[in-house]
């Protein structure tokens, strides 16, 4: 059978695509590039925004179009929080929640055997997992999240935590590494959270995974700034887990955090970012923000504003709040003007811009590991260990899915990358 997968969203979503397209692989079936070329398809869908879902049906509605007799299977938050509603969209065949995600693959095979689809056999000699350039897997290690930020339908959508053993998710590493790639980022819901269900904490798996396995490279992905272990940034003294991290700040006004119902005001957020500064060389910290919460004054704006200057970020994600049913957020009053949301977001924009060049230059002639990921348009693209994007104009293509040093020239245009060279 083959099969084209593709999502929307967070990295979760990218680890649980990747997770399938890998066990597809394994018995015997081959995931496809293009729709044309489907025998079926895998859509996991977003619901984080309202632009999101707009997103997912718009998805699934053009790759119906471009191929209408692969039946389409529908799944993650959109698929979960309305499942009639994308059920009757053309083209979508079954529904999968996040519930039952984990049977997606054998939901699939069933429906291989009852069109009387035909497997795909591997080719001799070569690994089931993957055959293409290997650089990142995104490995999902939680789902699920306790937390009820007022804004957020994810917690709806995802239920309660859920942890994946340490001895599974070692052994998938192990797989990872055996077949190639060079860098697992560990993902979840609510990361820091990992293994309260299980008697166990972060800590103790990412110190399993660079104890008990090879992969070369280690990244979390987002951490909220609140339930992480203890000693927890004495886990940077390896250095093969990466100096980068993700800490979701939302807003720099403490009254916004606590409409939002974050458990984490300015002072201790400042704090843990200084902590780890001083624990970890060459740290680099992106955040995501919300503008336009409801009922937020220009005055809490300015401290968000204020609290990014100060704290100075590598990368800003900056979402405009909209209303999601089924949260608190959406029952507020104070709804902020779609022009005020739009121009805040530039200002923001502009801020997060100023400091990512800055960011970026405190780096350049200093040289860095580099795991290059793919040829583009400007030539051999890649990311540094601290998440820096750098592009190589004479990098010579056969490095991709490989770790080099490069020494860091200068700013590209735009100003959203570094130009390198091989060192």
């Amino acid at each position: 059978m083959n099969v084209f997968v593709t999502t929307l969203g967070c990295r979760l979503n990218e680890a649980e695509i990747a997770r399938l397209s890998r066990d597809l692989r394994a018995r015997g079936h081959a995931v496809v590039g293009s729709p044309a070329a489907a025998d079926a398809m895998v859509v996991n869908t977003c619901a984080v925004t309202t632009e999101a879902a707009r997103k997912s049906r718009k998805l699934i509605s053009g790759l119906h179009r471009k191929n209408p007799e692969a039946p389409i299977v529908a799944t993650g938050c959109f698929a979960t929080l309305e499942p009639q509603r994308v059920a009757q969209l053309a083209g979508v065949d079954e529904v999968v929640t996040n519930g039952d995600k984990d049977a997606l693959c054998a939901r699939l095979l069933q429906m291989a055997e009852n069109r009387a689809m035909p497997a795909l056999a591997a080719e001799p000699g070569e690994s089931p997992l993957h055959r293409e350039a290997r650089t990142r897997a995104f490995v999902k290690v939680q789902d699920g999240c306790k937390n009820r930020c007022t804004f957020c339908i994810v917690t709806v959508a995802r239920g309660n935590e859920r942890s994946t053993p340490i001895a599974s998710v070692v052994d998938e590493i192990r797989g990872l590494a055996e077949a190639g790639y060079r860098e697992a980022v560990l993902t979840g819901v609510h990361l820091g959270g990992y293994g309260r269900d299980l008697g166990t904490d972060l800590s103790a798996l990412v110190r399993a995974i660079l104890a008990d396995t090879d992969i070369p490279r280690l990244r979390l992905s987002s951490l909220e700034p609140w339930d992480l272990p203890d000693g927890f940034g004495e886990l940077w003294k390896d250095a093969r887990l990466l100096p980068h991290v993700h800490l979701p700040l939302q807003s720099g006004a403490d009254s916004v955090l606590r409409r939002m119902a974050r458990r984490c005001d300015m002072a201790r957020f400042e704090a843990l970012v200084c902590d780890l500064r001083h624990r970890i060389a060459d740290l680099t910290v992106t955040t995501d923000l919300i503008v336009g919460f409801p009922g937020e004054t220009e005055a809490e704006f300015l401290a968000t504003a204020d609290a990014v200057r100060r704290i100075g970020f590598g990368h800003v994600h900056i979402f405009s709040y909209s209303p999601r049913p089924g949260t608190t957020a959406a029952r507020m009053t104070g709804e902020v003007p779609g022009e005020v949301k739009r121009a805040r977001a530039r200002a923001l924009f502009e801020i997060a811009a100023a400091q990512k060049r800055a960011h970026l230059s405190q780096f350049l002639g200093s040289v860095r590991q580099v795991l290059w990921e793919q040829v583009s348009e400007r030539g051999l693209t890649g990311y540094t260990d601290n998440y820096l994007r750098v592009v190589s104009a004479h990098g010579d293509p056969a490095l991709a899915g490989e770790i080099t040093p490069a020494r860091l020239l200068h700013l590209g245009e735009p100003a959203d990358h570094v130009v390198a060279g091989l060192a």
